[in-house]
């Protein structure tokens, strides 16, 4: 049975995990997971207020929901109808949340060519290489990953450099923030593209000196090409979604919020919730974009009896990506004069969707990354959520990655939620100073502001951009540094979380974005079994090594996902 629903949405959350669970009590199994190094953050007084971490040596679950948490102080239970599992002194820590992630792009990234980490263009070319060589006969060479800005040369890709791998067949390559893609002359010709192709609103064709196409498309510029590539079929989005899945709770995620979700991809994620129970939790940002948006709203809120399957938000994007320059700025690039980034709507556009999801009774999520975007939404929030009466939706801005001082102190004044990825600051580093300037930079991935001005931030990783691991985000959150401890001391450390604030950023306060902070974020009575045994005390070891934990189990829903 699933249910549909717009008023009492917390009420009805509740009602109905007591229900399933009282429903369920007389035939589920309980467990009793012993020897455990547990940690949790109590949820307290709520978000915002000081949470206290508790430690714990055994959890006990029914079903699907935590019976109890024991202390060492606190007698175990003697019940044969108890299957007793020795945690082996593993540390046990709640589910970890990543806010925003792309779950069908992460599921084709391994199904695809991988230019991650690529230190040059002609790296990336050997790959796609070898790739074509391991999977003849492909209708089209597709992959995504490529950073020019880790590339000597620093310079956008060239289709001239494609022609190494001598193939007639189309390609076309996703840059790491998916703002800008790659593409070889087959492709460009199969689109018609030529010298004489406009830039579209919203979009840049990267040129020669002689106005030439290159081979690099920037934000709506890239339909170009993407508009002749055939789609995926719902079965074939269903095997990358659920690989995906898996690889995720592999790394430790127990729920992700997936960030622009089209009807199909929803049609394939309803399909593998009738095949059984999803892997992981997944909360559903239905895309902004998408042709048949209207219906999906005029259909109300959809959640599944074992909140494995969320859909109450929509996710909207204002401007591009820092990195290809395209994210909207009030003022000029320092790094390039007389350009401020792209806005990918117009303002009525822009408008009108928030206000559309609004009106639905929906939580609106808007992609802003530059100064200028996320001004102009918040100016439409402060104006919607008023007219609208929404306040309580939590609505969100992706990524909020540049902001000036005073829009800063409008998240906690509108109850909007930032929501942001640590590893996006670690990455950024080698060239946000040069397209942002000193001062600008001051409000840019600024973390502890945003925090001591009463904002909520919601974490994540934006995966396929970034790693989807977790315990990068927390190492980038608590050192503001790259893996290699660089720089020493940290990327303006003055912006760093304590361990304890990254982890409530990827627990309950990712929860609270999603409106679950009943069910999930924290291991206490009454709330779902979400948890993962790692193998190093995050606590105890230095913050350099966070990235290293190893991920040992994950359950999800009291099932050990992958058993």
């Amino acid at each position: 049975m699933f249910f549909t629903n717009r008023t009492l949405r917390r009420s009805l959350l509740v009602a109905s995990s007591l229900f399933v669970l009282l429903s369920s009590t007389l035939t589920a199994q309980t467990t009793l997971l012993t020897n455990v190094n547990g940690y949790t953050m109590l949820d307290g007084d709520g978000p915002g207020s000081a949470r206290e971490r508790m430690t714990f040596s055994a959890i006990q679950f029914t079903g699907d929901t935590i019976d109890r948490v024991f202390t060492d102080s606190d007698e175990l239970p003697d019940d044969d109808n108890i299957t007793v599992v020795d945690g082996e002194g593993k540390t046990l820590l709640p589910g970890l949340i990543d806010a925003h992630g792309h779950v069908l792009s992460y599921g084709l990234s391994l199904l695809r060519v991988d230019m991650t980490g690529t230190r040059s263009e002609q790296e990336a070319v050997a790959r796609v290489m070898a790739f074509q060589e391991a999977n003849p006969g492909l209708e089209w060479i597709q992959g995504r990953g490529w950073n020019q800005v880790l590339w000597d040369s620093n310079e956008f890709p060239s289709a001239d450099t494609l022609a190494q791998a001598q193939s007639d067949t189309p390609m076309w390559f996703s840059r790491v923030d998916g703002h800008a893609g790659w593409a070889n002359q087959a492709a460009m010709e199969l689109a018609g593209i030529d010298a004489s192709t406009p830039d579209p609103d919203g979009g840049m064709i990267i040129r020669d000196s002689e106005g030439r196409p290159t081979g690099t498309f920037v934000d709506t510029a890239m339909d170009y090409i993407t508009q002749h590539i055939p789609a995926l079929s719902i079965d074939d989005q269903k095997m990358a979604l659920r690989r995906a899945m898996l690889a995720l709770a592999e790394q430790g995620l127990t729920s992700v919020h997936d960030a622009g979700v089209s009807s199909a991809t929803l049609q394939a994620y309803k399909e593998l919730l009738e095949e059984g129970p999803l892997p992981i939790r997944v909360y559903v940002m239905l895309a902004g974009g998408d042709e048949q948006l209207a219906e999906r709203l005029a259909e109300g809120h959809f959640i599944s009896d074992d909140n494995t399957l969320v859909v109450r938000s929509v996710k909207i994007s204002a401007d591009g990506a820092l990195g290809s320059r395209g994210a909207y700025l009030n003022e000029d690039y320092s790094d390039m004069p007389g350009h401020q980034g792209l806005l990918l709507l117009s303002p009525e556009r822009l408008t009108q969707l928030m206000d559309m999801s609004m009106q639905a009774d929906f939580q609106v999520n808007v992609h802003a990354i530059g100064d200028g975007a996320n001004m102009i939404v918040l100016d439409n929030y402060e104006a919607l959520i008023q007219r609208t009466g929404t306040r309580e939706q939590r609505h969100r801005i992706e990524h909020a990655q540049v902001l000036r001082y005073e829009d800063i102190l409008r998240f906690n004044e509108l109850n909007v939620i930032p929501s942001m990825q640590a590893t996006h600051a670690t990455s950024d580093k080698n060239m946000a100073q040069d397209r942002l300037g000193e001062v600008r930079i001051q409000g840019a991935y600024a973390w502890r502001k945003l925090m001591e001005a009463g904002a909520i931030i919601a974490n994540g990783s934006d995966f396929p951009v970034e790693s989807p691991n977790p315990f990068f985000g927390l190492h980038a959150a608590v050192t503001r540094q790259d893996q290699q401890n660089e720089p020493p001391g940290g990327w303006f450390p003055e912006e760093r979380m304590t361990l304890g604030e990254a982890l409530t950023s990827f627990t309950l306060d990712a929860a609270y974005a999603a409106h679950q902070e009943e069910l999930l974020g924290s291991l206490e009575a009454g709330r779902l079994a979400d948890f993962i045994l790692v193998e190093q005390d995050v606590f105890d070891i230095d913050p350099s090594q966070l990235w290293q934990v190893e991920v040992v189990q994950t359950w999800v829903g009291g099932r050990r996902i992958g058993e």
